[in-house]
């Protein structure tokens, strides 16, 4: 006799982008996909002040203390920590690595504008520090690949 398996739970995840300068990404993503910076000021001043976290691990971020080699982006609808200013939804991490981008990326966003209107957004995205690397005509569809301002692929369709 074997007992009935119950559904997986599903998880709370985000997506996590490695790049050199977490903050200009997170702006260029925050405008890109109409997302918001994290504000995660409260947390930081509070990890400051009871010495769990140095100061050379911080940097001003508009105005305001950020970790130094991580910032996210979140839906503006989703909810928020409020202690940590830390979004409980959907979200994109920004860490510092290293390493520069090699390769193609194994994994892209898809972003879809309204219909009718790729050509306007790819236009806005290049406002923003985007790159066209070409456009696809294909029996499946029609789309843009660009990149990032550090070269990460994504597509407009």
């Amino acid at each position: 006799m074997s007992e009935k398996a119950s559904a997986p739970v599903p998880v709370h995840w985000k997506l996590v982008i490695d790049c050199q300068d977490p903050h200009a990404q997170a702006d260029f993503w925050a405008a890109a996909i109409g997302y918001d910076v994290e504000d995660n000021s409260a947390l930081i001043e509070h990890l400051l002040n009871t010495g769990a976290l140095p100061e050379a691990a911080t940097t001003d971020f508009h105005g305001r203390p950020a970790f130094r080699d991580l910032i996210a982006v979140r839906h503006p609808e989703d909810p928020v920590e409020a202690r940590s200013g830390t979004g409980l939804g959907r979200r994109l991490l920004f860490q510092r690595v290293a390493e520069s981008k090699s390769g193609k990326n194994r994994l892209h966003l898809d972003l879809h504008p309204a219909a009718g209107s790729r050509a306007e957004e790819v236009e806005r995205l290049r406002g923003l520090g985007a790159s066209v690397l070409r456009e696809v005509k294909e029996q499946g569809g029609e789309w843009v690949v660009m990149a990032d301002p550090e070269g990460n692929e994504f597509c407009v369709h």
